[in-house]
C-alpha cells in the first residue's frame, strides 16, 4: 500500500491479523486496544507494525514523500469483505440508534461522508507525535510497533538475518518474520520450515529459489524486487543470490515463532558413518560440515 504525505487508511479493523514492514517514507499508526488503551507512533523504513485480530486502527503518511509498506495476513483467503470501515458503519446504523448510543441529539447524525469518499483520502498532516497524546486516555501497555533495522543482526560471511516473532515483539503473536541479506553470490542455506508454510516477498536484488517436495519433485524458480514466493511447509529450499547487487528479502510464517531446521547441521549432528553410508561423500565434505546454522552461505 502507498500512502501520499497525508493520506490516510481510514479507521478500521479486520477479521485477521495485520502485520506490516514498511518499506518507504514515514507513517503515523493509530490503535486502541480492547480495554480502551490508546497507541500513537511514527513508523519508518524497516520498522514493524502489528494488529490482532479486531484491533482498530489507523495509517496516516507523513512527509515529505508519504509512505509504502507491506501488509501481511494471517488468512490466506483475506480480502476487503473481512475489513469494516468506520464511516460505512456509520451509515448503517439508525441515526436514532447512533444518537442513543453517543448520548446526544438523533439530528445531529447523518452527515458523515459516502465511504466511496474515504478508504484512503487526503488529510491534514498532523503535528508531532506528542500533539497526538489523548488526554484523559491510558496509552497501551504493550507497543504494536518493533524497530526492526535497530535489532541487532546475525551476521555471516554471506549476509545477514534479522529474525523477529513473539519472543521480541510481544503482541506479534501469529506472525513470525526474517529479514535476510544475502551478497552477491551468496545463498540462503539448505533448509526447511517444520512449523509452517513460508510467504516471501522480495524487497531488492534477483535470487534463484530451489524447492524440493519429496517424492522425485523439484522446481527452480526466478524472483526478482516485488516477487511473492512460498514454500509449503517442510519443503527443502534454498535462495541464491543471481545478481550484481545484495538480495534482500521478508520470510514470513503464521507462527509464534520463528523456526528452520539447517540440511549441514543435521548432517553435522548426525553420526558420520552413517551419514556416509547414505551420501558417499569425500573426506572434506564431511569435514567441513557446520555444527552451527550458518544461515546464509558465501560465494
Amino acid at each position: 500500500m502507498r500512502l501520499n504525505a497525508g493520506g490516510v487508511r481510514e479507521l478500521h479493523w479486520h477479521k485477521a491479523s495485520e502485520w506490516a514492514y514498511m518499506l518507504h517514507g514515514t507513517a503515523r499508526i493509530t490503535a486502541v486496544d480492547p480495554d480502551g488503551r490508546y497507541f500513537v507512533d511514527d513508523v519508518g523504513a524497516g520498522d514493524l507494525w502489528f494488529f490482532p485480530s479486531g484491533t482498530p486502527h489507523s495509517i496516516q503518511g507523513l512527509g515529505p514523500d508519504g509512505c509504502e509498506f507491506l501488509l501481511v495476513f494471517d488468512d490466506g483467503d483475506f480480502d476487503e469483505d473481512n475489513t469494516f470501515m468506520i464511516n460505512d458503519w456509520f451509515k448503517h446504523i439508525p441515526n436514532e440508534v447512533l444518537g442513543k448510543n453517543f448520548g446526544v441529539s438523533a439530528s445531529l447524525f447523518g452527515h458523515t461522508p459516502e465511504e466511496s469518499d474515504r478508504y484512503i483520502f487526503p488529510a491534514p498532516l498532523p503535528g508531532p507525535l506528542s500533539s497526538d497524546s489523548i488526554r484523559g486516555a491510558t496509552p497501551v501497555e504493550t507497543s504494536y510497533t518493533w524497530r526492526l533495522m535497530a535489532q541487532e543482526p546475525t551476521r555471516t560471511k554471506g549476509g545477514t538475518v534479522r529474525i523477529n516473532d513473539s519472543r521480541l515483539f510481544p503482541i506479534n503473536t501469529t506472525t513470525a518474520a526474517a529479514l535476510v541479506e544475502v551478497n552477491p553470490g551468496a545463498m540462503r542455506e539448505l533448509h526447511w520450515h517444520p512449523n509452517g508454510d513460508e510467504w516471501l516477498y522480495v524487497i531488492e536484488g534477483q535470487a534463484r529459489m530451489g524447492v524440493f517436495a519429496g517424492q522425485g519433485q523439484a522446481r527452480t524458480f526466478d524472483l526478482t524486487a516485488g516477487d511473492v514466493g512460498y514454500v509449503p511447509a517442510a519443503m527443502g529450499h534454498y535462495l541464491e543470490n543471481t545478481g550484481p547487487g545484495p538480495f534482500r528479502f521478508l520470510e514470513t510464517f503464521k507462527s509464534r515463532y520463528f523456526v528452520d531446521v539447517s540440511l549441514d547441521t543435521w548432517m553435522a549432528s548426525t553420526p558420520p558413518e552413517l551419514v556416509d553410508a547414505h551420501l558417499n561423500l569425500p573426506k572434506e565434505v564431511m569435514d567441513g560440515l557446520r555444527k552451527t546454522k550458518a544461515l546464509v552461505v558465501p560465494e
